[in-house]
């Protein structure tokens, strides 16, 4: 995959998020709506699909194995469900991009097929472990080879079948969850997972969504192999962990008033609404509601002077993703803040610890990285400004974390190499403005 051109975002100080606004539609929905309607009996209708890199990587390559897609047309998409076993053989490698989910969950899904497939991705993808994926599913009796290091690319032999097993995550990861249960899909007896700590649980309500059985048992799921899914409509909720820029800047920056529209608050997912209200945050549910099988409601967030907290290890995973932007409340909090029993934050898009700790020592903030968290005192915020601009290492979050920053800093932050924000929030820059910030996108040569 081509590398994307470097994006600067040049963030003035100050101001308010004010008004009502959407943000995109989920990430991790909008991955699993192509896969399982893409294995489904008939036509499956989607609308609210996210129109970034990442899931349009998903889209891509369903349309590579032969699966007919419309779309997506302002959030629509049509897709024509071959069936469990009417997937084609790609006529070359498929590229995942920037998206571990694409490659962890389509490692599962295509263990099972009768054809070699070849995943890929780009730079930082190709640093992110595999084995902790291709491992269980090599218990199963798939054939899936990594780099030296168990890194991308994957290389998956067909093999003559897969063998449910019963399988205790070692740590808590939607992801491995997700890609043992597609592959169960096409294993003979049953598969289960037992999670140490709970996790997004979509795919488990999207296969039931989908008419697929399914047995749930506290921290334990189990499903068996030669089942049928069944086209659908399906509605996917706007982004938690997209608002969650958003909640927090609201939070932290004074004359904020805010609603977001339809945001999902899958209580799998809302880790950074009970962390952020643990710190002292103003935030209000409403019209809570159910679409597509998933809750939703309006936030509303005002600003509320926050306070530092040691976060509770019981909401580590259930606001995984948002750390980076909880790192900059942190960081605006009076007193201290402490995280542990977060490792995971160093083997995603970047090593999340380091670099936040490296981005808010820029702005003045005290951040002391720990092996499985960070330790962050709260305190004025300068400017990076004639110093080393901010460097986001391609990290998406990392990127619009520092952007929101800017909201209580003494001058302007200068961020680099955010050109991947595309990939989970296609029009960050132009969302944000509309709301209040002072941000600026510029392309550089």
């Amino acid at each position: 995959m081509a590398e994307l051109e470097d994006i600067r975002y040049l963030v003035g100080p100050g101001g308010a998020l004010t008004g009502r606004l959407r943000v995109p539609g989920d990430k991790s929905i909008s991955h699993r709506s192509i896969m399982l309607a893409a294995l489904a009996e008939g036509e499956t209708r989607i609308s609210g699909f996210l129109e970034g890199a990442d899931a349009l990587a998903t889209l891509a390559a369903f349309r590579r194995m032969g699966v007919e897609i419309e779309g997506p047309e302002a959030g629509r998409v049509r897709v024509r469900g071959v069936g469990l076993h009417g997937l084609e053989a790609p006529d070359a490698v498929l590229d995942m991009g920037n998206s571990g989910t694409s490659m962890r969950l389509l490692a599962g899904l295509l263990a099972g097929q009768r054809f070699a497939t070849t995943l890929v991705g780009d730079a930082s993808l190709t640093r992110r472990p595999m084995r902790r994926v291709t491992e269980p599913l090599a218990r199963m009796g798939a054939r899936i080879e990594t780099s030296e290091t168990g890194t991308a690319p994957l290389r998956i032999t067909p093999v003559e079948t897969l063998t449910g097993i019963d399988y205790a995550l070692p740590v808590a990861s939607a992801q491995i969850k997700s890609s043992l249960l597609l592959a169960g899909l096409f294993a003979e007896g049953e598969t289960c997972v037992t999670e140490p700590a709970p996790t997004r649980d979509h795919t488990e309500r999207m296969l039931s969504a989908f008419g697929y059985r399914l047995r749930r048992d506290g921290a334990r799921v189990c499903l068996s192999g030669g089942g049928r899914l069944q086209g659908c409509e399906l509605v996917v909720p706007a982004d938690i962990s997209s608002a969650a820029f958003f909640l927090v800047g609201a939070s932290i920056a004074p004359g904020s008033d805010l609603v977001l529209e339809g945001v999902g608050i899958n209580p799998t997912r809302i880790g950074v609404i009970n962390i952020l209200r643990a710190m002292g945050g103003d935030i209000e549910l409403r019209d809570e509601r159910m679409a597509g099988g998933e809750p939703v409601a309006d936030i509303r967030v005002r600003h509320a002077p926050l306070h530092g907290i040691e976060i509770p290890r019981d909401q580590v995973p259930l606001a995984i993703d948002e750390f980076p932007a909880l790192f900059i409340a942190a960081a605006c909090a009076e007193g201290e803040t402490r995280l542990g029993g977060a490792e995971e934050l160093r083997v995603k898009e970047s090593d999340r610890i380091q670099v936040m700790a490296d981005g808010l020592a820029t702005l003045g903030i005290e951040a002391e990285p720990l092996p499985d968290g960070i330790r962050i005192r709260g305190g004025a915020l300068g400017s990076n400004l004639g110093r080393a601009p901010i460097q986001a290492h391609g990290d998406h979050r990392i990127a619009m974390s520092f952007a929101i920053a800017a909201l209580r800093a003494a001058g302007p932050v200068e961020i680099h190499d955010c050109a991947n924000v595309e990939t989970s929030f296609p029009g960050f820059p132009r969302l944000a403005a509309s709301a209040g910030l002072q941000i600026e996108e510029q392309q550089l040569a």
